[in-house]
């Protein structure tokens, strides 16, 4: 079975113009060879929608595993959102790709900076800063992505996103400690296509996003997405300090494709963005002490990236890829003024191979993470890592296979580390069971969650820190029967050298540092379950999710344990969506988030529970969709219960308390989406 699959598909693995997904009802083109093969493997991807096609069934490919294999085949679970999913998002939050994550069970967007709102990906409770951000199997947005990057990368062009949670650094190395989140973009179809979407919000925000693809010869292709995005800074309580942060931002991203008759296949993508944010008080408001603190960031990010495939025989398969990425920061904080800049480069080499039974792969690496600021230069960085890395996957029968994979980089600050991963899979009927451990590191940085909205200023260089290291486990059960699917995922992590902030004992409140980097005492321990049902009756689908998680780290006494901030207990969603493709939509949401504990809140030690409810209509005539989206039917807003704003500064010359629940509140967005060609 092995030897089947891998002789059609081994050509293409890791390149973003083959996707193996059978969307053609979706508007989503493909060949009539890849349509043939999907009606004979007939089965559906995992977490993925059933087509209505009744001579064949939705079979994604995923990628960010390294070798490529079916969604339901692999043994590493990847979760996906697909097309379908990508393109209801789209319409609920156009700028960028918080939203479409944040809605996953098990994923939370994890605002770090109220003020300037950046926020990070935090999966199954684990540290944001623990996720890698790929585009297309690449780290396009750096090795160690920047908090504000999520919120710069509109879903315009997303075909899938794929998602592996729990350490994933015997495949990506140190960055991916706490899961990985894979981009993957669209290809070109035979034809000419594109659209265009105009956004307006009710908070004086607007959106134009593009995309175009076309064939350019017989073996090149290419596509270009660009966007203009604009809001208008908004102070929600009218106390001087601005709760929804401005910016203005502008990308463009054009992608090739090139393909020959012996089965080599390239591509190439370069990214460009730039943006002006604008937070903090107003122009003529004070804080507690009188003084002004304004707020401000200005982006410039390019980046390069290439995957070239070349088939050997009819077994063997070289891979090589490669990226760079510069980003450039002016900061303002208060009166602070920084300068930085952060470079990431990537080269690797991988050969993959297979035969009845077994896929291998056993790849090089070298990877630079790179920091150097103009302002306080004592922070700056140079990490080089060359890893070696493989992986094999074995189908011992027709219902049970595994894949074990291992990585050893060495790291020119933390020497040496070893990351290994075994994934099992038993797939028994309408069953499939999985079970994974993986462990992995992450090396330390300034950047920390606490450090994003008050920059460098008041922090002591890095003392001798040692890397962040990780175990993680999982089990999950999944049962789909027509047109219903059940799944239950267990999930553990303990965390050793957790890096976090501390205030400085007996420093003079004068003095120009205030506050340290360490890494804390004892395990962080993450314990929980997630929960998921979905029922498709005619054109509704009916979602439901439940996630519960225990996250626990060791108090200052090293005597007891208390619960990670910023970690809800409980948290819920339900969605109903109503489609016939071509015509309309009808969507309503509901998600739940339950208790969290605060630190360092004078207004709370635990916030309150709230839910977010939302609706989408859209109505499709010809080539043009009309639609609007109504988020926060309940106003929630953390202002209406507490100020964003501290009784004096902290330590780490932040003014804000950390945001537990929303801080935009109901909010109205509507526009149209043009599609021609094709």
């Amino acid at each position: 079975m092995f030897k089947k699959y891998l002789k059609s598909t081994v050509a293409m693995l890791l390149i973003p113009a083959f996707v193996y997904a059978n969307e053609s009802e979706h508007g989503k083109e493909h060949s009539d060879e890849h349509h043939e093969k999907h009606e004979e493997h007939g089965e559906h991807g995992e977490h993925g929608e059933h087509q209505h096609s009744e001579s064949s069934i939705e079979r994604i490919q995923v990628r960010a595993s390294r070798l490529g294999r079916i969604v339901t085949e692999s043994a590493t679970r990847t979760e996906i959102i697909n097309g379908e999913e990508i393109q209801e998002k789209a319409l609920m939050r156009p700028g960028n790709i918080s939203m479409l994550v944040a809605e996953t069970g098990g994923v939370r967007v994890q605002t770090t900076s109220p003020a300037l709102g950046s926020a990070n990906i935090r999966l199954q409770g684990l540290y944001g800063r623990y996720t890698q951000l790929l585009s297309d199997g690449l780290p396009l947005y750096g090795g160690q992505t920047a908090s504000i990057g999520l919120l710069q990368i509109p879903p315009t062009d997303l075909a899938n996103v794929e998602i592996i949670k729990g350490s994933a650094s015997s495949l990506y190395g140190g960055s991916a400690l706490g899961g990985v989140i894979n981009l993957i973009s669209r290809t070109p179809s035979d034809n000419y296509e594109g659209e265009v979407l105009v956004n307006l919000t009710s908070k004086d925000g607007q959106d134009v996003t593009s995309y175009f693809a076309s064939p350019l010869t017989d073996a090149l292709s290419g596509s270009v997405t660009a966007g203009i995005h604009n809001q208008q800074e908004q102070d929600l309580d009218n106390d001087g300090w601005i709760d929804m942060a401005g910016y203005q931002r502008g990308s463009v991203r054009p992608r090739f494709y090139w393909q020959n008759d012996s089965g080599a296949n390239l591509y190439v993508t370069f990214g460009a963005m730039t943006e002006q944010r604008t937070a903090g008080t107003l122009d003529d408001a004070h804080l507690p002490d009188d003084s002004a603190f304004p707020l401000t960031q200005d982006t410039l990010r390019t980046d390069i990236g290439f995957i070239y495939d070349q088939p050997i025989g009819d077994e063997l398969n070289l891979n090589m890829r490669g990226s760079a990425m510069n980003q450039e920061h002016q900061h303002e904080y208060g009166a602070i003024l920084e300068d930085d800049s952060h470079e990431s480069y990537l080269i690797e080499s991988s050969l993959s191979g297979y035969s009845d039974q077994t896929a291998w792969l056993v790849g090089l690496a070298l990877q630079t993470e790179r920091f150097d600021s103009n302002t306080f230069s004592e922070f700056n960085y140079s990490y080089q890592v060359l890893g070696l890395f493989s992986q094999v996957d074995y189908e011992a029968s027709e219902d049970i296979s595994m894949s074990l994979s291992a990585r050893a980089d060495w790291h020119s600050e933390y020497g040496t580390q070893i990351s290994p991963r075994v994934s099992i899979l038993y797939n028994p009927d309408n069953w499939t069971v999985r079970a994974a451990y993986g462990q992995g590191f992450f090396a330390p940085s300034p950047f920390i969650e606490d450090i994003d909205e008050v920059g460098l200023s008041r922090l002591a260089p890095l003392g001798s820190l040692d890397e962040e290291r990780a175990s993680t486990a999982s089990i999950d059960f999944s049962y789909v029967l027509g047109s219903i699917e059940a799944s239950m995922t267990l999930f553990a992590s303990d965390i050793d050298n957790v890096t976090a902030l501390e205030a400085i004992e007996n420093a003079d409140i004068y003095a120009e540092k205030q506050v340290r980097i360490v890494n804390s005492l004892g395990e962080t321990e993450i314990r929980g379950a997630e929960l998921l049902l979905r029922y498709r009756w005619r054109d509704i689908k009916f979602t439901g999710s439940y996630l519960y998680t225990d996250a626990t780290k060791e108090d200052d006494s090293g005597l007891s344990r208390q619960p990670l901030t910023l970690t809800p207990k409980h948290s819920a969603g339900f969605v109903v969506m109503m489609e016939e493709h071509g015509s309309h939509l009808l969507g309503f949401e509901a998600y739940y988030t339950g208790t969290q504990h605060l630190e360092n809140n004078p207004y709370r030690s635990k916030s309150k529970p709230y839910w977010h409810l939302g609706l989408l209509g859209q109505i499709t005539v010809g080539r043009v969709s009309w639609f609007v989206n109504a988020e926060n039917l309940l106003n929630i807003r953390q202002t209406r219960d507490d100020s964003l704003l501290l009784l004096e500064q902290a330590a780490s010359g932040r003014w804000t308390t950390d945001i537990w629940s929303r801080n935009d509140g109901f909010t109205v967005n509507a526009g149209l989406r043009f599609k021609f060609g094709g």
